[in-house]
């Protein structure tokens, strides 16, 4: 293997012309210098100096490695300045997954406290539920997860998730069948919609514990579907604030439970983390205490 010391000191030959140069360029002594060239054409087998009068000029191989080695040289120094960059939060890019309601509020939030904070930033941001927001995690293909969970349900095999906000559950009716009942058992002979699978066990153990099994007449995770679906009196539903707050049908009315989900940061393995997935992280905790928990 090359030593690095070395290669850079035939670099700076070939760059000034001379050892003398190469030396003061390096702020090395010239035996220093001449040292690291001998031992460089030892390291690879190859002769990379010919002496010329009382200088040395590089041979064809010499030149080769010579060109080679500042391009190498080049890039170890960019690789070090984007990790010094990264590193003092002057730049860097994280790569988030989040739930649909909360990329539409929490996530926008947190980009405008990111901008000030650190501009050089970027967040990539994918939509994905919480199982599929898990298995990104997993895989590596983000760093950071917006996820929910609701009271009782375990949290994945090395997820670890620290708690944001908690997003208070409402019960959805449409608007032309006058105000929500105050419980979830005013409503046990109308037709249910539900969301997600995490949803429509929440909403079915909520229906269990107000004495009633709900008649699912329809499912889908898109909110803005299930609320558009309640308004034209297709049934009724439990929806989360966020997800309200990031859409509201004209033609709904709602009234918050004595329930909720558990919004959360998540992500795989033990800590330390990466500068720029903390600052992100800190950015969504701000935003979400700023004013996204009513």
């Amino acid at each position: 293997m090359i030593d690095l010391r070395r290669l850079e000191a035939l670099v700076a030959l070939h760059r000034t012309g001379s050892v003398s140069a190469a030396a003061a360029e390096l702020h090395y002594g010239q035996p220093t210098v001449s040292h690291h060239l001998r031992r460089l054409e030892a390291e690879t087998g190859s002769v990379l100096l010919q002496r010329v009068g009382r200088g040395v000029r590089l041979t064809p191989d010499g030149e080769r490695l010579a060109r080679r080695g500042e391009e190498i040289l080049g890039l170890l120094a960019r690789a070090e300045g984007e990790l010094a960059a990264s590193t003092s939060l002057q730049a860097g890019r994280v790569r988030l997954a989040a739930f649909p309601s909360g990329a539409a509020t929490v996530v926008p939030e947190a980009l405008v406290v990111l901008a000030e904070r650190h501009p050089g930033i970027e967040l990539d941001l994918v939509e994905a539920e919480p199982p599929e927001a898990f298995e990104l995690l997993r895989s590596g293909a983000v760093d950071l997860g917006l996820t929910f969970a609701y009271p009782d349900q375990p949290e994945p095999e090395q997820i670890t998730s620290v708690p944001l906000l908690d997003d208070p559950l409402h019960l959805v009716v449409a608007a032309d069948d006058g105000p929500a009942p105050d419980d979830l058992a005013g409503l046990s002979g109308h037709a249910w919609i539900t969301g997600c699978e995490r949803c429509r066990r929440e909403l079915l153990a909520l229906c269990e514990d107000a004495g009633f099994a709900p008649a699912i007449a329809f499912a889908s995770d898109d909110y803005v579907a299930v609320q558009a679906l309640v308004a034209g009196g297709m049934g009724v539903t439990v929806l989360p604030g966020l997800a309200l707050r990031a859409h509201r049908h004209p033609g709904i009315a709602t009234q918050p439970l004595a329930a909720l989900r558990r919004v959360q940061l998540s992500t795989y393995g033990a800590p330390p983390r990466p500068p720029a997935v903390d600052a992100v992280a800190a950015a969504l905790a701000t935003a979400a205490a700023a004013g996204l928990k009513d």
